[in-house]
Protein backbone atom coordinates (compact mmCIF):
# COMPACT_ATOMS: atom_id res chain seq x y z
CA UNK A 1 0.00 0.00 0.00
CA UNK A 2 3.14 2.32 1.06
CA UNK A 3 4.44 2.06 -2.85
CA UNK A 4 0.86 2.34 -4.34
CA UNK A 5 0.30 5.62 -2.55
CA UNK A 6 4.07 7.12 -2.82
CA UNK A 7 3.94 10.55 -4.63
CA UNK A 8 5.25 10.36 -7.68
CA UNK A 9 8.55 11.63 -8.52
CA UNK A 10 9.67 14.55 -10.27
CA UNK A 11 10.44 14.74 -13.62
CA UNK A 12 12.55 16.81 -16.16
CA UNK A 13 11.08 20.45 -17.16
CA UNK A 14 9.28 20.75 -19.89
CA UNK A 15 10.82 23.06 -23.03
CA UNK A 16 9.95 26.90 -21.77
CA UNK A 17 7.42 27.08 -25.00
CA UNK A 18 4.97 24.59 -23.34
CA UNK A 19 4.86 25.56 -19.92
CA UNK A 20 2.58 28.40 -19.89
CA UNK A 21 -0.03 26.34 -22.09
CA UNK A 22 0.34 23.26 -20.08
CA UNK A 23 0.56 24.74 -16.55
CA UNK A 24 -2.81 26.94 -17.57
CA UNK A 25 -4.89 23.48 -18.70
CA UNK A 26 -3.51 21.28 -15.83
CA UNK A 27 -4.34 23.87 -13.22
CA UNK A 28 -7.75 23.71 -14.62
CA UNK A 29 -7.82 20.05 -14.65
CA UNK A 30 -6.77 19.26 -11.20
CA UNK A 31 -9.25 21.89 -9.76
CA UNK A 32 -12.26 20.19 -11.49
CA UNK A 33 -10.98 16.75 -10.68
CA UNK A 34 -10.77 17.74 -6.71
CA UNK A 35 -13.93 19.69 -7.20
CA UNK A 36 -16.23 17.23 -8.50
CA UNK A 37 -13.54 14.31 -6.16
CA UNK A 38 -14.46 16.34 -3.13
CA UNK A 39 -18.43 16.69 -4.00
CA UNK A 40 -18.58 13.07 -4.47
CA UNK A 41 -17.65 12.87 -0.77
CA UNK A 42 -20.38 14.63 0.45
CA UNK A 43 -22.79 12.32 -1.30
CA UNK A 44 -21.84 9.03 0.79
CA UNK A 45 -20.93 11.17 4.25
CA UNK A 46 -24.38 12.47 6.21
CA UNK A 47 -26.83 9.89 4.34
CA UNK A 48 -27.39 8.93 7.84
CA UNK A 49 -29.32 11.97 8.68
CA UNK A 50 -32.10 10.95 6.48
CA UNK A 51 -32.27 8.18 6.94
CA UNK A 52 -33.16 8.89 11.05
CA UNK A 53 -36.71 9.82 10.73
CA UNK A 54 -37.28 6.47 9.20
CA UNK A 55 -35.06 4.34 12.28
CA UNK A 56 -36.60 6.30 14.75
CA UNK A 57 -39.90 4.65 13.51
CA UNK A 58 -38.75 1.19 14.05
CA UNK A 59 -37.82 1.78 17.46
CA UNK A 60 -34.60 4.07 17.94
CA UNK A 61 -34.71 6.55 19.99
CA UNK A 62 -32.95 10.15 19.43
CA UNK A 63 -30.43 9.41 21.85
CA UNK A 64 -29.16 6.35 20.79
CA UNK A 65 -29.31 7.76 16.99
CA UNK A 66 -27.45 10.58 18.20
CA UNK A 67 -24.90 8.03 19.68
CA UNK A 68 -24.73 6.29 15.76
CA UNK A 69 -24.44 9.74 14.38
CA UNK A 70 -21.47 10.47 16.17
CA UNK A 71 -19.11 7.79 15.27
CA UNK A 72 -19.03 8.94 12.07
CA UNK A 73 -17.66 12.46 13.21
CA UNK A 74 -15.49 10.96 15.67
CA UNK A 75 -13.79 8.80 13.31
CA UNK A 76 -13.97 11.78 10.40
CA UNK A 77 -12.25 14.01 13.14
CA UNK A 78 -9.35 11.34 14.07
CA UNK A 79 -8.58 10.07 10.18
CA UNK A 80 -8.19 14.00 8.73
CA UNK A 81 -5.81 14.34 11.92
CA UNK A 82 -3.96 10.84 11.45
CA UNK A 83 -4.66 10.77 7.26
CA UNK A 84 -3.60 14.08 7.01
CA UNK A 85 -0.38 12.97 7.77
CA UNK A 86 -0.23 10.49 5.92
CA UNK A 87 -1.32 11.96 2.69
CA UNK A 88 0.90 14.45 2.93
CA UNK A 89 3.28 12.08 2.52
CA UNK A 90 0.57 9.98 -0.66
CA UNK A 91 0.26 10.60 -4.04
CA UNK A 92 -2.79 12.90 -3.54
CA UNK A 93 -4.68 11.59 -6.81
CA UNK A 94 -4.59 7.94 -5.70
CA UNK A 95 -5.42 8.74 -1.83
CA UNK A 96 -8.52 11.19 -3.14
CA UNK A 97 -10.26 8.56 -5.60
CA UNK A 98 -9.12 5.26 -2.87
CA UNK A 99 -11.13 6.90 0.03
CA UNK A 100 -14.04 7.55 -1.72
CA UNK A 101 -14.56 4.36 -3.08
CA UNK A 102 -13.65 3.10 0.52
CA UNK A 103 -16.99 5.50 1.46
CA UNK A 104 -18.98 4.26 -0.95
CA UNK A 105 -18.48 0.62 -0.48
CA UNK A 106 -19.77 1.19 3.42
CA UNK A 107 -22.54 3.08 2.87
CA UNK A 108 -23.72 0.40 0.24
CA UNK A 109 -23.42 -2.14 3.34
CA UNK A 110 -25.28 0.34 5.61
CA UNK A 111 -28.32 0.01 3.43
CA UNK A 112 -28.37 -3.22 3.79
CA UNK A 113 -30.95 -5.20 5.92
CA UNK A 114 -27.74 -6.41 7.55
CA UNK A 115 -26.44 -2.84 8.05
CA UNK A 116 -29.26 -1.35 9.82
CA UNK A 117 -30.28 -4.36 11.89
CA UNK A 118 -28.68 -2.87 15.69
CA UNK A 119 -27.16 0.70 17.17
CA UNK A 120 -23.94 -1.41 17.33
CA UNK A 121 -23.53 -2.63 13.52
CA UNK A 122 -24.55 1.19 12.49
CA UNK A 123 -22.31 2.64 14.76
CA UNK A 124 -19.05 0.21 13.72
CA UNK A 125 -20.46 0.91 9.81
CA UNK A 126 -20.74 4.92 10.63
CA UNK A 127 -17.39 4.64 11.92
CA UNK A 128 -15.44 3.21 8.90
CA UNK A 129 -17.56 5.65 6.56
CA UNK A 130 -16.28 8.42 9.05
CA UNK A 131 -12.67 7.58 9.03
CA UNK A 132 -12.88 7.01 5.12
CA UNK A 133 -14.71 10.65 4.56
CA UNK A 134 -11.02 12.04 6.88
CA UNK A 135 -9.26 10.48 3.10
CA UNK A 136 -11.10 13.48 0.78
CA UNK A 137 -10.06 17.14 2.50
CA UNK A 138 -5.89 16.14 2.60
CA UNK A 139 -5.41 15.59 -0.33
CA UNK A 140 -7.59 18.51 -1.87
CA UNK A 141 -5.08 21.18 0.41
CA UNK A 142 -2.30 18.94 -0.72
CA UNK A 143 -3.14 19.40 -4.24
CA UNK A 144 -4.17 23.36 -3.52
CA UNK A 145 -0.69 24.27 -2.10
CA UNK A 146 0.99 23.05 -4.98
CA UNK A 147 -1.13 24.40 -7.80
CA UNK A 148 -2.19 27.45 -6.79
CA UNK A 149 0.21 29.82 -4.60
CA UNK A 150 -0.46 31.87 -1.18
CA UNK A 151 -2.22 34.87 -2.38
CA UNK A 152 -4.35 33.61 -4.82
CA UNK A 153 -5.35 30.54 -2.14
CA UNK A 154 -8.15 32.45 -0.55
CA UNK A 155 -10.34 33.14 -4.01
CA UNK A 156 -9.58 29.59 -5.29
CA UNK A 157 -10.35 28.17 -2.11
CA UNK A 158 -13.69 29.88 -1.63
CA UNK A 159 -14.71 28.14 -5.43
CA UNK A 160 -13.24 25.23 -4.05
CA UNK A 161 -14.43 24.87 -0.86
CA UNK A 162 -18.65 24.70 -1.88
CA UNK A 163 -17.70 21.40 -3.48
CA UNK A 164 -19.31 19.87 -0.90
CA UNK A 165 -22.27 22.34 -0.59
CA UNK A 166 -22.54 20.77 -4.31
CA UNK A 167 -22.38 17.23 -2.85
CA UNK A 168 -24.25 17.83 -0.21
CA UNK A 169 -27.17 20.01 -1.81
CA UNK A 170 -27.61 17.10 -4.58
CA UNK A 171 -27.61 14.84 -1.62
CA UNK A 172 -31.48 15.53 -0.15
CA UNK A 173 -32.74 15.25 -4.08
CA UNK A 174 -30.35 11.95 -4.74
CA UNK A 175 -31.98 10.10 -1.99
CA UNK A 176 -35.95 12.12 -2.05
CA UNK A 177 -36.46 10.54 -5.69
CA UNK A 178 -33.70 7.14 -5.05
CA UNK A 179 -36.31 6.18 -2.54
CA UNK A 180 -39.38 7.30 -5.06
CA UNK A 181 -37.64 5.17 -7.93
CA UNK A 182 -36.51 2.42 -6.24
CA UNK A 183 -39.44 2.05 -3.35
CA UNK A 184 -37.00 1.78 -0.48
CA UNK A 185 -35.54 4.46 2.23
CA UNK A 186 -32.48 2.16 2.23
CA UNK A 187 -31.86 1.97 -1.43
CA UNK A 188 -32.68 5.66 -1.92
CA UNK A 189 -30.77 6.66 0.92
CA UNK A 190 -27.63 4.17 0.82
CA UNK A 191 -27.31 2.66 -2.26
CA UNK A 192 -28.10 5.16 -5.45
CA UNK A 193 -26.00 7.33 -3.22
CA UNK A 194 -22.54 5.19 -3.58
CA UNK A 195 -23.10 4.24 -6.82
CA UNK A 196 -23.14 7.63 -8.03
CA UNK A 197 -19.76 7.87 -5.17
CA UNK A 198 -17.88 4.89 -7.24
CA UNK A 199 -18.48 6.81 -10.22
CA UNK A 200 -17.50 10.05 -9.24
CA UNK A 201 -14.25 8.85 -7.69
CA UNK A 202 -13.20 7.05 -11.34
CA UNK A 203 -13.53 10.32 -12.59
CA UNK A 204 -11.35 12.37 -10.26
CA UNK A 205 -8.95 9.75 -10.56
CA UNK A 206 -8.51 10.78 -14.41
CA UNK A 207 -8.29 14.28 -13.38
CA UNK A 208 -6.13 15.24 -10.81
CA UNK A 209 -2.41 15.16 -10.72
CA UNK A 210 -0.13 14.92 -7.62
CA UNK A 211 2.39 17.96 -8.09
CA UNK A 212 3.31 20.15 -11.02
CA UNK A 213 6.80 18.86 -10.73
CA UNK A 214 5.19 15.08 -11.51
CA UNK A 215 4.08 16.95 -14.55
CA UNK A 216 7.40 18.12 -15.88
CA UNK A 217 6.60 21.91 -14.71
CA UNK A 218 8.14 24.27 -11.71
CA UNK A 219 7.07 24.69 -8.13
CA UNK A 220 4.09 27.40 -8.61
CA UNK A 221 5.66 29.68 -6.69
CA UNK A 222 8.10 29.66 -9.41
CA UNK A 223 5.65 29.90 -12.13
CA UNK A 224 3.62 33.14 -10.85
CA UNK A 225 6.63 34.81 -9.58
CA UNK A 226 4.69 34.89 -6.26
CA UNK A 227 6.77 33.74 -3.42
CA UNK A 228 6.05 34.18 0.36
CA UNK A 229 8.35 35.90 2.71
CA UNK A 230 9.62 32.88 4.38
CA UNK A 231 9.97 31.11 0.93
CA UNK A 232 12.49 28.92 0.40
CA UNK A 233 13.87 25.85 -1.83
CA UNK A 234 12.89 23.66 1.63
CA UNK A 235 8.92 24.45 1.19
CA UNK A 236 9.26 21.80 -1.77
CA UNK A 237 11.56 19.06 0.37
CA UNK A 238 9.07 16.14 1.80
CA UNK A 239 8.85 16.52 5.59
CA UNK A 240 9.37 13.11 8.08
CA UNK A 241 6.45 12.49 9.72
CA UNK A 242 8.12 13.73 13.45
CA UNK A 243 8.77 17.01 11.46
CA UNK A 244 5.20 16.98 10.30
CA UNK A 245 3.47 16.58 13.82
CA UNK A 246 5.62 18.05 16.07
CA UNK A 247 7.62 20.90 14.25
CA UNK A 248 5.05 22.45 12.32
CA UNK A 249 1.28 21.88 14.03
CA UNK A 250 1.07 20.44 17.54
CA UNK A 251 3.68 23.27 18.64
CA UNK A 252 1.62 25.98 16.86
CA UNK A 253 -0.92 27.74 19.10
CA UNK A 254 -2.40 30.15 16.68
CA UNK A 255 -3.18 26.61 14.76
CA UNK A 256 -4.67 25.48 18.21
CA UNK A 257 -6.84 28.63 18.70
CA UNK A 258 -8.65 28.37 15.00
CA UNK A 259 -9.17 24.49 15.46
CA UNK A 260 -11.01 25.38 18.66
CA UNK A 261 -12.80 28.07 17.15
CA UNK A 262 -13.71 25.58 14.51
CA UNK A 263 -15.10 22.76 16.87
CA UNK A 264 -17.86 25.84 17.58
CA UNK A 265 -18.52 26.53 14.36
CA UNK A 266 -18.84 23.00 13.13
CA UNK A 267 -21.34 22.46 16.60
CA UNK A 268 -23.46 24.86 14.72
CA UNK A 269 -23.24 23.60 11.29
CA UNK A 270 -23.97 20.18 12.19
CA UNK A 271 -26.17 20.73 14.89
CA UNK A 272 -28.87 22.46 12.28
CA UNK A 273 -28.09 20.17 9.77
CA UNK A 274 -27.70 16.86 11.12
CA UNK A 275 -30.67 17.07 12.76
CA UNK A 276 -32.93 19.07 10.72
CA UNK A 277 -34.61 16.38 9.17
CA UNK A 278 -35.91 15.32 12.73
CA UNK A 279 -36.74 18.05 14.15
CA UNK A 280 -38.56 19.84 10.81
CA UNK A 281 -40.58 16.51 10.55
CA UNK A 282 -41.45 15.70 14.37
CA UNK A 283 -41.69 19.31 15.26
CA UNK A 284 -42.58 20.90 11.99
CA UNK A 285 -44.28 18.19 10.93
CA UNK A 286 -42.66 18.46 7.27
CA UNK A 287 -43.26 15.72 4.74
CA UNK A 288 -40.54 13.81 3.19
CA UNK A 289 -40.53 16.17 -0.39
CA UNK A 290 -40.35 19.41 2.19
CA UNK A 291 -37.64 17.91 3.98
CA UNK A 292 -35.35 16.96 1.22
CA UNK A 293 -35.73 20.49 -0.04
CA UNK A 294 -34.68 22.33 3.15
CA UNK A 295 -31.86 20.15 3.58
CA UNK A 296 -30.75 20.89 0.18
CA UNK A 297 -31.77 24.35 0.32
CA UNK A 298 -29.04 25.06 3.76
CA UNK A 299 -26.22 23.34 1.48
CA UNK A 300 -27.48 25.46 -1.63
CA UNK A 301 -27.23 28.50 -0.05
CA UNK A 302 -23.54 28.01 1.53
CA UNK A 303 -22.08 28.09 -2.56
CA UNK A 304 -22.69 31.90 -2.58
CA UNK A 305 -22.42 32.60 1.03
CA UNK A 306 -18.86 30.98 0.55
CA UNK A 307 -17.67 32.62 -2.60
CA UNK A 308 -18.76 36.61 -0.98
CA UNK A 309 -16.93 35.40 2.41
CA UNK A 310 -13.74 34.69 0.02
CA UNK A 311 -14.58 37.78 -1.62
CA UNK A 312 -14.90 39.96 1.59
CA UNK A 313 -11.86 38.69 3.52
CA UNK A 314 -9.50 39.43 0.16
CA UNK A 315 -10.57 43.09 -1.11
CA UNK A 316 -12.58 44.48 1.58
CA UNK A 317 -11.21 43.45 4.57
CA UNK A 318 -7.85 42.61 3.00
CA UNK A 319 -6.85 39.38 3.90
CA UNK A 320 -8.30 39.99 7.87
CA UNK A 321 -10.12 36.16 8.01
CA UNK A 322 -10.74 37.12 11.11
CA UNK A 323 -13.27 40.05 11.30
CA UNK A 324 -14.58 38.26 8.30
CA UNK A 325 -15.35 35.03 10.34
CA UNK A 326 -16.48 37.17 13.12
CA UNK A 327 -19.22 39.11 11.35
CA UNK A 328 -20.41 35.93 9.59
CA UNK A 329 -21.17 34.09 13.14
CA UNK A 330 -22.88 37.03 14.53
CA UNK A 331 -25.08 36.96 11.69
CA UNK A 332 -25.56 33.27 12.08
CA UNK A 333 -26.64 33.87 15.61
CA UNK A 334 -29.31 35.60 14.39
CA UNK A 335 -30.50 33.38 12.18
CA UNK A 336 -30.43 30.81 14.67
CA UNK A 337 -32.56 32.17 17.06
CA UNK A 338 -34.94 32.71 14.19
CA UNK A 339 -35.22 29.41 13.27
CA UNK A 340 -35.63 28.13 16.97
CA UNK A 341 -38.67 30.85 17.43
CA UNK A 342 -40.70 30.34 14.41
CA UNK A 343 -43.15 27.98 14.95
CA UNK A 344 -46.31 28.65 12.53
CA UNK A 345 -44.61 30.25 9.35
CA UNK A 346 -42.98 27.56 6.46
CA UNK A 347 -41.37 30.35 4.64
CA UNK A 348 -39.99 31.99 7.24
CA UNK A 349 -38.02 28.61 8.84
CA UNK A 350 -36.65 28.02 4.57
CA UNK A 351 -35.01 31.87 4.80
CA UNK A 352 -33.89 30.86 8.18
CA UNK A 353 -32.18 27.50 7.10
CA UNK A 354 -31.09 29.50 3.53
CA UNK A 355 -29.18 32.38 5.49
CA UNK A 356 -27.32 30.28 8.30
CA UNK A 357 -26.19 28.11 5.38
CA UNK A 358 -25.35 31.10 3.25
CA UNK A 359 -23.45 32.10 6.07
CA UNK A 360 -21.62 29.02 8.36
CA UNK A 361 -19.91 27.48 5.45
CA UNK A 362 -17.89 31.13 5.00
CA UNK A 363 -16.10 30.84 8.45
CA UNK A 364 -15.14 26.69 7.75
CA UNK A 365 -13.85 27.44 4.39
CA UNK A 366 -11.52 30.57 5.88
CA UNK A 367 -10.49 28.36 8.73
CA UNK A 368 -9.13 25.86 6.39
CA UNK A 369 -7.18 28.80 4.70
CA UNK A 370 -5.67 30.20 7.47
CA UNK A 371 -4.87 26.47 8.58
CA UNK A 372 -3.19 26.22 5.13
CA UNK A 373 -1.19 29.59 5.23
CA UNK A 374 0.34 28.67 9.30
CA UNK A 375 2.18 25.90 7.90
CA UNK A 376 4.40 24.54 5.19
CA UNK A 377 2.84 22.90 2.01
CA UNK A 378 4.71 19.90 2.77
CA UNK A 379 2.32 19.81 5.62
CA UNK A 380 -0.66 21.46 4.91
CA UNK A 381 -2.85 18.19 5.22
CA UNK A 382 -1.70 17.80 9.08
CA UNK A 383 -2.42 21.02 9.75
CA UNK A 384 -5.80 20.61 7.88
CA UNK A 385 -6.20 17.63 9.97
CA UNK A 386 -6.00 19.32 13.29
CA UNK A 387 -8.72 21.81 12.54
CA UNK A 388 -10.56 19.12 11.48
CA UNK A 389 -10.08 16.75 14.62
CA UNK A 390 -11.23 19.44 16.42
CA UNK A 391 -14.11 20.44 14.09
CA UNK A 392 -15.17 16.75 13.77
CA UNK A 393 -14.60 15.44 17.61
CA UNK A 394 -15.76 17.27 19.61
CA UNK A 395 -18.00 19.92 18.02
CA UNK A 396 -19.62 17.49 15.50
CA UNK A 397 -19.17 14.02 17.54
CA UNK A 398 -19.86 15.09 21.39
CA UNK A 399 -21.44 18.12 21.07
CA UNK A 400 -23.28 18.65 17.69
CA UNK A 401 -24.71 14.44 18.24
CA UNK A 402 -24.22 13.20 21.22
CA UNK A 403 -24.75 16.22 23.41
CA UNK A 404 -27.89 17.34 20.93
CA UNK A 405 -29.34 14.06 21.22
CA UNK A 406 -29.10 14.14 24.51
CA UNK A 407 -30.46 17.51 25.19
CA UNK A 408 -33.45 17.11 23.03
CA UNK A 409 -34.40 13.46 24.30
CA UNK A 410 -34.31 14.66 28.13
CA UNK A 411 -34.33 18.31 28.04
CA UNK A 412 -36.59 19.02 24.94
CA UNK A 413 -35.22 21.18 21.81
CA UNK A 414 -34.96 24.07 23.50
CA UNK A 415 -31.98 23.46 25.22
CA UNK A 416 -30.82 21.86 21.91
CA UNK A 417 -30.48 25.61 20.70
CA UNK A 418 -29.26 27.30 23.67
CA UNK A 419 -26.27 25.68 22.92
CA UNK A 420 -25.49 26.00 19.31
CA UNK A 421 -26.62 30.34 20.94
CA UNK A 422 -23.46 29.61 23.42
CA UNK A 423 -21.69 27.77 20.45
CA UNK A 424 -21.73 31.30 18.02
CA UNK A 425 -20.86 33.05 20.92
CA UNK A 426 -17.76 30.87 21.63
CA UNK A 427 -16.64 30.80 18.05
CA UNK A 428 -16.31 34.27 17.96
CA UNK A 429 -14.29 34.74 21.12
CA UNK A 430 -11.39 32.19 20.30
CA UNK A 431 -11.51 33.87 16.48
CA UNK A 432 -10.78 37.23 18.11
CA UNK A 433 -7.67 35.50 19.61
CA UNK A 434 -5.65 35.53 16.09
CA UNK A 435 -6.44 38.88 15.37
CA UNK A 436 -3.81 40.27 16.67
CA UNK A 437 -1.02 38.15 15.16
CA UNK A 438 -2.81 38.11 12.05
CA UNK A 439 -2.93 41.80 11.79
CA UNK A 440 0.88 41.95 12.36
CA UNK A 441 1.34 39.00 10.29
CA UNK A 442 -0.18 40.65 7.26
CA UNK A 443 1.45 44.19 8.25
CA UNK A 444 5.13 42.15 7.68
CA UNK A 445 4.23 41.16 4.34
CA UNK A 446 3.73 44.52 3.25
CA UNK A 447 7.13 45.60 3.72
Amino acid sequence: MKSFLEPPKHILLLSKDKIDSVYKSKRMQVFIGIFIGYAGYYLVRKNFSLAMPHLEQSGFTKESLGLVLSANAIAYGLSKFIMGGISDRSDARKFLALGLILSSLATFLLGTAFGVSSIAIMFMLQFLIGWFQGMGWPPCGRVMTHWFSQNERGTKMSFWNVAHNVGGGLMGPLVMYGTLWFGSWQKGAFWFPAIVGIVIALISLLLVRDTPQSCGLPPIEEYRNDYPNNYSKTFEEELSTKEIFLTYVLRNKMLWFIAIANAFVYLVRYGVLDWAPTYLESVKHYNIKEVGWAYSAYEWAAIPGTIVCGWLSDKVFRGKRSITTIIYMLLVMVFVFVYWKNMDNKFLDGVALIAIGFLVYGPVMLIGVQALDLAPKKAAGAAAGLTGLLGYLLGTAILANITIGYLVEHYGWDAGFMLLIVACVLSIVFVAFTYGEEKRTLENSKK
